[in-house]
């Protein structure tokens, strides 16, 4: 498809820990970026909220941040075509009207429908047989049931449930109830039919009018109202498209693009995406099924482990230099680590009940960290055997994206683990899948403007040694996860 050169995109990712907006070219190079950080308040036991007026004053700072950093370079805003953004999955607002914030958005690692997500699975029926996915406490569905019992003064007034990225999308077009494909399957949306599911109406009360009206990922939903076109020196001519969650537009981003490939991306959490030929059904709820706008399926899921480890254990450190200090000389370390962060996990098990675990007494603590950093490969690893025994396309390549993979420390201990090579793209991060869908408007689907855009930086291959050392350290993990009661 033909297109103006020197026309670009613009890809909004906002994240648990801040906003981050990239415009880059149709060839994938980034033309500008900028970021803000988010002051995150501190979890309260199951419960985590956050403010979402503080997301838009985030974000409009971030893309003025932005658009100068454009006209530093010489580049002419006035040249940005689309632009898409996503955020975190199964995080839910209740809105009113001109989507007025009614409750702070119960964000997507809160724990509180636990009671819930067992009746939402009783309510569901043959849904959840057919659709090959039982629901979580995280899934945002659960949220709303919650919010029904325990919170009717704020449920009996909202008019749309929305995700995080549909209210960005309000924002930024004025139209109001509108979703994706990838942000709406944790709201129970059948992606095999295209429809809301009529038991969520009838078994548990919740009116399908409340929920949004659902988009391909990539779909306009409408132009840049001009009021928010002026605030931060923008064209109000310029499309708004539906996105998707931040962990499927990391695997837009990462490269993989056609079945047999997969993605794993690491950021405050580890968020696997394969590309499969069929529909992948998991009876416990550890795998779910994403849809491709162009029709294959996305078989994977989100661990509640990741980056947010080292958030915990290493606040405000510099990683790099910890990497550095490490290094590969340390590896592998003596102990066996499981940094969960909080309570819970979803993937590559489904225990509610699982807590942080150490086998072994760390020399110092580099020694954990490096640990760390094992523990999160041991169960990306485990996360691909799930999937291959569910019954997933086959895993040919393995591609990583999110922060994450900037640690080559990390990408090393990976690959060794999985035995298998990791491509890393020249741009990790979730933005660029939002530049991406924004692109495939363009570029004539979001397959051809993933192939177009994503640019390969390196390729880290599995260390044959270590890789032995790791095969056994890995069982030991397992087994550890059986004793506690986490696998079978």
């Amino acid at each position: 498809m033909s297109y103006e050169p020197g026309t670009y995109v613009l890809g909004i990712d906002l994240g648990t820990q801040g906003v981050r907006c990239i415009v880059s070219d149709l060839k994938g190079y980034i033309i500008a970026e900028g970021r803000e950080r988010l002051g995150v308040p501190p979890r309260q036991g199951d419960y985590f909220e956050q403010d979402p007026h503080h997301w838009w004053e985030k974000t409009l700072s971030a893309l003025r941040l932005t658009l100068n950093a454009m006209r530093v370079e010489g580049k002419d805003p006035k040249r940005i075509r689309y632009i898409s953004c996503d955020s975190t999955s199964g995080t839910v607002i209740p809105c009113g009207e001109g989507g007025k914030v009614l409750h702070p958005a119960i964000m997507y690692n809160d724990a509180r429908a636990r009671e819930q997500a067992v009746r939402v699975n009783e309510a569901s029926g043959s849904f959840t047989i057919r659709s090959g996915y039982r629901f979580d406490p995280s899934f945002a569905l659960c949220k709303v049931l919650w919010l029904r019992e325990n919170m009717p003064e704020v449920f009996h007034r909202t008019h749309y449930f929305l995700h995080a990225a549909d209210w960005m999308v309000g924002l930024f077009t004025d139209k109001w109830g509108y979703s994706d494909i990838s942000n709406s399957l944790k709201m129970g949306y059948d992606l095999s039919h295209r429809a809301w599911p009529p038991f969520i109406e009838n078994k548990l009360g919740i009116s399908l009018r409340t929920l949004p009206v659902v988009l391909n990922s990539g779909e306009e939903v409408g132009k840049l109202q001009p009021a928010v076109a002026m605030d931060i020196g923008l064209e109000p001519h310029i499309s708004i498209v539906a996105g998707a969650t931040d962990g499927t537009a990391a695997f837009y981003a990462s490269g993989a693009s056609t079945p047999g490939d997969v993605s794993a991306a690491l950021g405050t959490t580890l968020v696997i995406r394969s590309v499969s030929d069929s529909l992948v059904r998991d009876d416990r709820g550890r795998v779910y099924c994403h849809r491709h706008p162009e029709g294959w399926w996305l078989p994977g899921g989100a661990s509640n482990t990741g980056g947010e480890c080292l958030s915990k254990f290493f606040p405000g450190e510099d990683y790099a230099k910890l990497d550095e200090t490490a290094s590969y000389r340390s590896l592998p370390t003596d102990i066996i680590v499981y940094p969960l962060a909080g309570r819970g996990e979803r993937l590559p098990f489904a225990s509610p009940d699982a807590g942080f675990f150490q086998l072994g007494t760390e020399r110092d603590r580099l020694e954990f960290y490096t640990g760390c950093l094992e523990g999160v490969a041991y169960l990306e690893c485990y996360s691909y055997a799930l999937l291959a025994q569910l019954g997933a396309t086959p895993i040919e390549k393995v591609f990583t994206s999110g922060s994450g993979a900037l640690s080559t420390l990390w990408c090393h201990i990976r690959a060794s683990v999985l035995e298998r090579p990791l491509v890393v793209p020249a741009t990790i991060e979730a933005a660029m899948g939002s530049c991406i869908l924004a692109a495939s408007k363009i570029l004539g689907g979001v397959g051809e403007a993933s192939r177009a855009m994503v640019r390969k930086k390196s390729v880290v291959e599995p260390d044959p040694n270590l890789a032995a050392v790791y095969r056994e350290k890995y069982q030991l993990f397992l087994e550890a996860c059986r004793e506690r009661g986490y696998l079978d």
